[in-house]
């Protein structure tokens, strides 16, 4: 009973640090999350990955909606981790997109949409979906012809991690035989802590 006890009072001393966190995540007046490594832009992609470029980072575009339970999961419990947000943040230029969104998006292609019909175009579905792009896209090519990845859904801390890194090493490029899916198996295994993710 003791033993009990002592593990109750730990939970209820754990709960206000947790619950600290959580309400540390930021909503913005769109309703979706707000991370320091997302970048406020015209939503002109020529220019965003111009200035991705510029900086030796790689331009990604997430894809989120109010009310998304699975971008709540990422924000609270992945994007926070330090290794995934550093690494995000050190490779990576972010621009949010929001799946319901008004805002005009301007496609490498030149077309200009609001975001909910740039995602219709793009065949954008559900939220999360973090598109990848290269560092140099085709005339007249539209972002999901040119992106080099497409991460459609909410995973774990490794598995963000693992196509991040992938992204950022071109490993997309290599003639190896490791597609993503060989890698992260291969990551598993190398971090060897039990966990499938």
């Amino acid at each position: 009973m003791k033993h009990f006890i002592l593990k109750l009072a730990a939970a209820a001393l754990a709960l206000p640090m947790l619950a600290a966190d959580l309400a540390a995540v930021e909503l913005g007046d769109d309703g979706l999350h707000k991370t320091p490594w997302m970048r406020e832009t015209f939503k002109d992609l020529r220019e965003d990955l111009e200035e991705a470029n510029s900086e030796g980072k790689r331009l990604v575009l997430f894809f989120e909606q109010r009310g998304c339970i699975y971008c709540t999961k990422m924000h609270e419990e992945v994007f926070p981790r330090p290794e995934v947000s550093s690494y995000i943040d050190e490779h990576y230029f972010v621009v949010q997109m929001n799946l319901y969104g008004d805002v005009e998006v301007t496609d490498f292609d030149g077309e200009t949409l609001p975001e909910k019909d740039m995602a219709r175009k793009w065949g954008v579905l559900f939220t999360p979906t973090i598109l990848f792009l290269p560092e140099e896209v085709a005339e007249g090519a539209a972002a999901t012809q040119a992106a080099v990845a497409t991460m459609p859904g909410a995973f774990g801390p490794g598995t963000t991690l693992d196509m991040f890194t992938w992204v950022a090493e071109k490993r997309y490029l290599l003639d190896n035989g490791e597609d993503f899916q060989r890698y992260h198996a291969r990551r598993i295994a190398e971090r060897n802590n039990g966990s499938a993710d």
